[in-house]
């Protein structure tokens, strides 16, 4: 999500105020320029290398759209592991996320100028044509604006731009004449109704059919949006309004961009968030970089490098010195509130933050860009994939990763402002580890827990449209590309428009309002386009030299000497404060330093202690910050010991032909028999038990002798049906749920509990498949007969030997493959759209009273608390304000915490003193206000 290019003649600083000739000749490129006067220290890699490296990347691409043509197309996306195209209305709703889909042939669309960029020009005149009789923007269907925008309209215009440009070589594309720009026209009149708004910030939906608020619209009554849904319009709209010359869409968002100028909070210079689109109230009042900002900040440069107005520079440095000041602690990057930015608002961070070093290098500030993209680097080769979020100590946080492209990016704009082949190398394990995890038979499939290996059956289009993208050009030659990428600028969506639009149609007037609001330092313009050794000392190690104390921070994970305590250096001779882990309720010290804080202990009948603060009577705001920390803290303590009490999910991974161990299948654990986290993996073919169920002594032993069995589950206890199978000799069991359709995307896996005997003499491992899932394997037995599976504590390696054997399959195998290979579940937590909006499923499990496998189930207090790691750390929801703000974390995990913290037993909701509460907080927001 960052910016194209190579170097422009970038000798020396642009002043501040340059002309735009000058400008936009250099600020967008001129970082990039250092390629030709730096190497670093990492051995150069081989031109042969890059080469095969970059014919590696053209066979996956091919791999993956290849796949969506033959399995999915007309359909928006490919379902890689059931082989089939993903339909809005035909498949179960998976919330937010499906906004992107409306019924537009989105990856053909995203994948465009994809196909340019990687000199496919045959493919990509077909894919034009296909386009234009097959897809239609007027469909009954309900979309997100910003998904539609950066991905359709920003398709369409990276099509369109490419296009034109071969046509004038001559060759290809010579039929063409706009077309493209006339369905983005189209698809712009269409959401323009969602800006319809007081305030000119759009509607976060749209019904291309019906628009806005109409009855059959169904949409049109949200009161809310994110900044960056907000923000992220002004390239595509200002593209399309230069095209055509119809300036409306530009107009639109710049209102849009100016409110959102107007609304930032002004001491600190930060943006929150979700912000109210009728009033401009702030929803969610914390600021970060990643979800729900992040495009927004990246859209005010490149408006600058784009339309050669000034304003947006300034905005953008004015930010930026916010983020360097507050939200950066490198080489972490977490989120604050706007009001007390030197307060953190989370303990974690999400993956999209990983396209801010890019951002950085084409801002100019290479130092922070090589400490944040060396840190994600320590995540990747902890989890092979960067975590859709993770802790500060480096703990999985949420364990999903859909494909995301941004580390990527900012490798491939790392490279190009260094010159080192380290990121070359960086870009390699990339490659590898896409190749070894995430392919699949039909495509590549998004990894729905890190830590396991299990799959998703999902590949977004932005997979298509950037991964392949920045990985080509990571290690393309200039004479590799038939056109020259530094003519044009990345969207978010990394699409591509041409720079010469700075010039063409400018009816625009650009007022400078910047400066009305605040008083820029000159230092903020000290990096616009710097000279190359400003940036790069004669130090042939600078890069090196920064990474080098890094290299270990993940597996030291010491958060304690990175995370910034708010303030503390300012309170020369004071105590630091007491932190949850050294709490003590017999500590008469701590018990006063708690009442100083404003939180009360309250000693529960039943013994429990329970914390709950009460901002108005702390000492101060300083105290009653570090009261709002020590609660925090407490809250995930708690968290992480109830989540200790657990067993995390285990694999089954099938490793025989065609699988390969391309299929992972995450499965829940037994309290007994052997622990695969402790031992070697399981390996061996699997046989269906006689009886199916295993509740007495099988009838066919010598089929499942030194086998891992399978049964059926029901009628009896899961420790009964272990010890049946393993006196017949078998080597392991797959409990497989008898609820017909059951899967981990609508139930919560649990654990195999004993039968309250002792369960010492089951020796073998057990795992559990929902329905679902194990209906995978038993079909995979009805076409192979032969099926070897690997039960572990994660997926391994795929078998390269093995995987060597495999030859080309016939069509009766292809076809097989595709009905068998399906999607492995989640494990409790499903994230169904930005990390932002993702909701638990309380569902527990429940089991009738003929059903005696006894299952760990639990009530739905604790199905709340459910363990596994992809919520191991808990936001604080109800626990108190941060000192001028509502809850601010109640809109991002409405259900994930309670409102106190209690010792013993599950947490429960304290009812009776909500109204002090909010009395509370009324009187709290009337002491900032006078403090302000």
């Amino acid at each position: 999500m960052s910016e194209a290019g190579g170097g422009r003649g970038c000798g020396s600083s642009v002043p501040q105020r340059a002309p735009w000739s000058l400008v936009a000749a250099t600020a967008a490129f001129c970082l990039v320029s250092a390629t030709s006067v730096w190497t670093a220290g990492a051995a150069p890699m081989s031109r042969e290398e890059r080469q095969k490296l970059g014919n590696q990347v053209l066979e996956m691409f091919d791999h993956a759209y290849g796949n969506y043509m033959e399995h999915a197309y007309p359909a928006d996306e490919l379902m890689p592991l059931t082989c089939r195209g993903r339909v809005r209305g035909q498949e179960p709703s998976r919330g937010d996320v499906d906004d992107a889909l409306g019924k537009f042939s989105l990856t053909l669309i995203d994948s465009l100028d994809t196909l340019v960029v990687l000199n496919k020009t045959k493919e990509f005149e077909d894919a034009v044509r296909k386009v234009l009789r097959d897809v239609n923007l007027d469909n009954d269907v309900v979309v997100s604006v910003f998904e539609t925008n950066i991905r359709v309209l920003g398709g369409l215009l990276g099509g369109h731009s490419l296009a034109i440009m071969l046509k004038e070589k001559g060759e290809y594309m010579q039929w063409y004449n706009d077309e493209l720009l006339q369905m983005a026209k189209q698809l712009g009149y269409k959401l323009l109704p969602a800006f319809n708004t007081t305030s000119g910030l759009p509607y976060p939906r749209i019904n291309l059919k019906f628009g806005i608020r109409k009855p059959e619209a169904r949409t049109g009554t949200e009161t809310d949006t994110c900044t960056a849904c907000a923000g992220t319009l002004i390239l595509e709209f200002a593209a399309l309004s230069r095209f055509t010359g119809a300036t409306i869409f530009e107009e639109y968002a710049r209102k849009a961009l100016d409110f959102l100028w107007e609304k930032r909070q002004r001491s600190s210079n930060l943006v929150g968030v979700t912000i109210n689109i009728h009033t401009g109230d702030w929803v969610r009042k914390d600021s970060g970089v990643g979800a729900g900002i992040d495009s927004y900040y990246e859209y005010l440069l490149k408006a600058y490098v784009l339309l050669g107005d000034d304003s947006f520079l300034e905005r953008f440095n004015t930010h930026y010195d916010a983020i360097m000041r507050y939200i950066s602690q490198p080489p972490l990057l977490l989120d604050v509130h706007i009001h007390k930015p030197m307060l953190n608002a989370r303990t974690w961070m999400d993956a999209l933050l990983a396209f801010f070093p890019g951002l950085q290098v084409l801002k100019g500030d290479i130092r922070p860009a090589i400490e944040t993209h060396e840190m994600l680097y320590q995540v990747i080769k902890k989890h092979n994939f960067l975590p859709e979020a993770f802790t500060t100590d480096f703990r999985v946080h949420w364990a999903q990763h859909p494909l995301r492209p941004e580390f990527a990016e900012s490798t491939y704009f790392l490279y190009k402002a260094t010159g080192d082949p380290y990121y070359l190398e960086v870009g390699k394990t990339l490659i590898e580890n896409l190749n070894k995890y995430a392919r699949v038979p039909c495509g590549f499939a998004a990894m729905k827990d890190v830590r396991t290996g299990s799959h998703e059956d999902r590949m977004d289009s932005f997979f298509l449209a950037e991964m392949f993208k920045y990985l080509y050009l990571l290690f393309a030659d200039k004479e590799d590309i038939i056109f020259d990428i530094e003519d044009y600028i990345f969207t978010t969506e990394a699409h591509l428009l041409p720079l010469w639009l700075s010039t063409t149609n400018q009816s625009i007037s650009k007022k400078n309002t910047t400066s009305e609001y605040t008083e820029l330092d000159d230092s903020n313009f000290d990096w616009t386009c710097p000279n190359t050794q400003i940036l790069f000392p004669n130090d042939p190690l600078y890069a090196q030299s920064i990474r080098e104390p890094l290299k270990n921070v993940v597996d030291k994970s010491c958060p304690r000497g990175i995370i910034r305590v708010r303030e503390e250096s300012f309170r020369s001779g004071a105590k630091p404060p007491l932190r949850a882990r050294d709490f003590m309720a017999t500590n008469p010290e701590h018990l006063e330093i708690l009442k100083k804080m404003g939180v009360s202990l309250i000693h529960l009948k039943d013994g429990r202690v329970q914390l709950v603060q009460h901002a108005i009577q702390a000492a101060s705001s300083i105290d009653a910050e570090d009261g709002l920390r020590f609660m925090q803290e407490m809250i995930e303590l708690s968290s992480q010991q109830q989540k200790e009490q657990q067993l995390p999910p285990r694999a089954v991974q099938i490793v025989s032909h065609p699988f390969f161990g391309r299929v992972v299948l995450t499965a829940g654990p037994a309290q007994f028999g052997l622990d695969l986290s402790k031992h070697k993996e399981t390996r061996g073919f699997v046989a269906s038990s006689k009886p199916y169920n295993g509740c007495s002594e099988l009838t066919n032993p010598e089929a499942v002798m030194g086998k891992i069995a399978l049964i059926q589950r029901g009628q009896c206890m899961f420790a009964e049906k272990a010890r049946n199978i393993q006196n017949a000799g078998a080597i392991g069991g797959i409990v497989i749920d008898d609820n017909e359709g059951s899967s981990s995307d609508t139930a919560p896996l649990f654990q195999m509990a004993g039968d309250g005997k002792d369960t010492d003499d089951i020796k073998i491992p057990m795992l559990f498949l929902f329905s679902k899932e194990g209906s995978i394997i038993l079909d995979a037995i009805r076409e192979y007969e032969e099926v070897e599976v690997l039960l572990s504590d994660k997926a391994k390696d795929r078998d390269p030997e093995m995987e060597n054997e495999e030859q080309p399959s016939s069509e009766n195998d292809s076809q097989s493959a595709e009905q068998i290979t399906s999607s492995s579940q989640e494990v409790d937590l499903v994230d169904q759209g930005s990390p932002e909006e993702s909701s638990l499923k309380s569902q527990p499990e429940s089991l009738s009273p003929a059903d005696t496998d006894n299952a760990a189930s639990v009530s739905p207090s604790e199905q709340i608390s459910h363990p596994m790691e992809n919520r191991e750390t808990t936001s604080l929801d109800g626990e108190c304000t941060d000192l001028d703000n509502q809850l601010q974390e109640q809109s991002e995990t409405e259900e994930d915490s309670n409102p106190n913290v209690s010792w013993g037993k599950k947490v429960q909701p304290i009812d009776s003193i909500l109204a002090d509460w909010n009395e509370d907080i009324e009187a709290f927001e009337m002491m900032e206000k006078d403090e302000l």
